[in-house]
């Protein structure tokens, strides 16, 4: 299957449908929710199968990429399915008539997920989207609801240049009917996904418009939502962004509810509270203390940033970093740098990584404490040898390398 990254990203429909039409349709054969968004999307959805999960439904989870192994993409009822299943799944979708052309990497894999869940029998499954939304290999579902979580830029190259293209593209995954839940918050994009609602006659429904949060004590918030107001609840992540997240997927229960889903209130916060999503925000060591977030954008440093400055003010902080080559590599330094007293550039081992040489010319001019060690897992056993008791250890830029990291981690047993 890696090998066929050498086909890149072709974004379109033809091809997955031919091989999901070989296989019997399987994705008809559950019900979906369809989860788009430049950030937090993974973790709404992996929230969402918990909570469905926490409820007695059986429950499939895809979402990409992978950190250390592929299974880890295609989950039901919240653990990845087996080795013997990929091998499974993998000859399935092999098997058909592909048309054209060989299908992407992630149009096999999600042929795969596709499969499997039909295979398990799920009542429900949750599917993120790859990149994109309306010409993304998964929008061949037929979803009880449509989440877009935010909009920001990313892709430019496939998605356009301007928010409001990128927000038609995303916007893509609103059918007919269909209601849709959504974060977005400039007016240009909340123009534009409305527009498109409106034109499918889908129900709109938008953080702080029809539903919004407040924050309590002791990290609890009350949901203040379409028809019901939820106190005390809790998510199991941690970040002041993934309120919002949190709030984007409550909306949803209540949606689903209202759509005789059954979902009770127990249930919805037992699932939100214990929801976990990894690489975002884990803590994966206490001692030495080590943090990994993908932070992969500009939206998601800035989160970083903020969780950093705010939540770790009192430590020294050491950074291990490494970019991919498409992200705005000198914002993002801008953002993280200034909150960290020593880095450590790295690059993961995809074709796409930023060399370690352009992200030092930006960085010199940031930060005084800076190491070059190319291997991420070097890079990781490096600081962690070097950590004072007292400092804490971000893992972040790609989670490419929060994948490699948590391998390397897993290996010196700190995880």
């Amino acid at each position: 299957m890696y090998g066929l990254r050498r086909f890149g990203i072709i974004l379109g429909l033809s091809t997955i449908r031919k091989i999901l039409e070989g296989m019997g349709n399987p994705q008809d054969y559950f019900q979906c929710i369809h989860v788009a968004g430049t950030n937090g999307k993974g973790s709404i959805a992996s929230a969402l199968s918990s909570i469905l999960h926490s409820a007695g439904y059986k429950v499939g989870l895809y979402t990409s990429p992978h950190l250390v192994r592929f299974n880890e993409r295609i989950c039901v009822n919240n653990r990845p399915v087996s080795d013997k299943d990929i091998v499974e799944s993998y000859k399935a979708v092999k098997s058909v008539r592909y048309g054209d052309r060989e299908p992407t990497f992630f149009e096999f894999a999600t042929a795969m997920a596709f499969y499997e869940f039909g295979k398990q029998d799920v009542d429900w499954a949750v599917i993120e989207t790859g990149m994109g939304g309306r010409m993304d290999a998964t929008n061949i579902i037929n979803p009880a609801l449509s989440i877009i979580s935010n909009i920001s830029f990313e892709h430019q190259t496939y998605l356009g240049d301007t928010l409001v293209q990128i927000a038609g593209e995303k916007g893509g995954i609103i059918k007919d009917g269909v209601p849709v839940v959504t974060g977005v918050k400039q007016k240009s994009v909340i123009s534009a996904i409305r527009k498109i609602a409106e034109k499918k006659s889908a129900p709109f429904y938008r953080l702080g418009e029809r539903f919004r949060i407040r924050r309590g004590k002791n990290g609890t918030f009350t949901y203040y939502g379409i028809e019901d107001t939820w106190r005390k609840m809790r998510t199991g992540l941690i970040g002041g962004h993934q309120l919002e997240n949190a709030a984007i997927v409550l909306a949803a229960c209540e949606i689903l509810n209202k759509n005789e889903i059954d979902l009770p209130l127990e249930h919805v916060r037992d699932g939100l509270k214990e929801n976990r999503w990894p690489g975002r925000l884990e803590v994966a060591s206490q001692s030495p203390f080590v943090l990994l977030d993908g932070a992969h954008n500009l939206a998601a440093a800035r989160n970083l940033a903020e969780f950093l400055s705010n939540d770790l003010s009192d430590r020294k902080i050491t950074l291990v970093l490494g970019i991919l080559d498409d992200k705005p590599y000198v914002e993002m330094l801008q953002y993280l740098l200034p909150v960290c007293s020593r880095l450590i550039i790295t690059s993961p081992k995809i074709g796409r990584a930023l060399p370690v040489e352009e992200l030092y010319v930006v960085a010199k001019d940031i930060i005084q404490d800076i190491k070059i060690i190319p291997d991420v897992g070097n890079a990781v056993k490096d600081v962690i040898e070097t950590a004072s008791p007292g400092d804490s250890v971000c893992i972040a830029g790609s989670l490419y390398v929060v994948g490699e990291a948590k391998e390397q981690l897993e290996k010196m047993d700190l995880t």
